[in-house]
């Protein structure tokens, strides 16, 4: 039997690859360029029992989100911008009240209301500094309207099996881009569910560390009660102040998500082996990066590519390799030059990194990264 194929936008891609997790629930409010999200599951949800709402605000619906999710359902929300920014504090509650859920930020131009229709690549750093306090993260950046469908399916199996916030951010261009889709069938990508508490609800507690560093988590509604709070908390959920228990929890919580890097990052390399100049690229920027690449290979020089598909946990121990035979890395981006400070980072100086940075609203073509190319002695 043939699979089903679309000519589909990547935002709704993205909402198609959240009901193919089993999302059932969706809070949200518009925002350019993610609305189409929003529009495809409040469309969709009702069909399979699911809930959609369009809250008063962003913090209100990171807010609902939280609150869904504690019921046991999967629940989505999708924002943009200037939404992400207001999301924040409610993502930190979420990161440590250790509640899954998953939020797709179309990437656009900043900061604050920016350029609403333009292309971007600045939010990743937000991914994982955007809320104060230690924290785990983890941010997929898909460069493709499949591939957006597939990582939405990964990201509520991140968020599921770690009990955490996972961020999709595609930017502006792969969201609203429209490409051939093709339709896994039902089970051919798995699908996690988070695990569910193997005690009675009386010897339940919801951050017991003796089932490893992510504890089983209960639905409100269930017959299992327990505390949720913002505060640092003890293994029965209510807060405390002792400085050993909260030491502890904090590194926990990082732990689970670093402690399962091999797991969770994510990377496809194209003609790196023998490369001397390497492209780190990702989203919509890595694929004027792959014909750059070609069309360096024919003029004679050893380009290769590295694209980021998990942006957070950042692969450093791979480009520390690679940057010990390279003569240099080139980092083209549409903000100024995050991405090239994380691996300037992680390359003990290894080689140069040279960046092209553009904040215009205009994409970066291949022909820059194959001048960018010819600077590298």
């Amino acid at each position: 039997m043939a699979k089903k194929v679309a000519f589909m936008q990547g935002n709704e891609a993205a909402a198609h690859g959240a009901l193919y997790a089993g999302c059932k629930f969706f809070a949200g409010y518009p925002i350019t360029p993610s609305t189409e999200v929003a529009e495809v599951m409040s469309a969709e949800l009702p069909k399979v029992g699911g809930k959609f709402i369009q809250m008063e605000d962003e913090i209100g619906a990171m807010a609902a989100l939280i609150g869904a999710s504690l019921t046991g359902l999967k629940a989505l929300t999708s924002t943009s911008g200037p939404g992400l920014s207001l999301k924040q504090e409610n993502i930190g509650y979420a990161c440590i009240t250790e509640v899954p859920c998953v939020i797709v930020n179309v990437m656009r131009g900043g900061p604050s209301t920016g350029m609403p229709t333009g292309p971007s690549q600045s939010d990743v750093m937000c991914a994982k500094w955007g809320t104060h306090g230690d924290h785990p993260a983890i941010c997929l950046v898909p460069a493709s309207v499949q591939e957006l469908f597939e990582e939405t399916v990964r990201a509520f199996n991140l968020a599921e099996k770690y009990r955490t916030p996972v961020m999709i951010m595609p930017d502006e261009i792969v969201a609203h881009m429209r490409e051939r889709i093709v339709f896994p069938e039902p089970g051919e990508i798995p699908v996690v569910d988070r695990t569910a508490p193997s005690v009675t609800p009386d010897k339940y507690k919801p951050y017991d560390t003796s089932f490893g560093d992510v504890p089983p988590l209960a639905a409100f509604g269930s017959g299992y009660k327990f505390h949720v709070t913002g505060l640092n908390k003890m293994q029965d959920g209510f807060p405390t102040t002792k400085a050993e228990i909260v030491q502890a929890e904090e590194e926990r919580q990082v732990r689970k998500v670093e402690a399962n890097k091999a797991e969770i990052m994510k990377w496809e390399e194209y003609l790196v082996d023998d490369a001397d100049v390497v492209v780190v690229a990702f989203g919509s920027t890595s694929r004027s990066a792959r014909f750059a690449v070609d069309q360096a290979r024919k003029q004679g020089i050893k380009a290769g590519l590295f694209r980021l598909i998990t942006f957070w946990p950042f692969p450093e121990e791979r480009l520390l390799e690679i940057s010990k035979k390279v003569k240099a890395f080139i980092s083209p981006e549409m903000n100024l030059g995050m991405c090239a400070g994380v691996i300037k980072g992680c390359i003990e100086g290894n080689a140069p990194v040279l960046g092209i940075f553009r904040v215009d609203g205009e994409p970066i073509n291949p022909d820059q990264i194959l001048d960018k190319m010819k600077e590298v002695k």
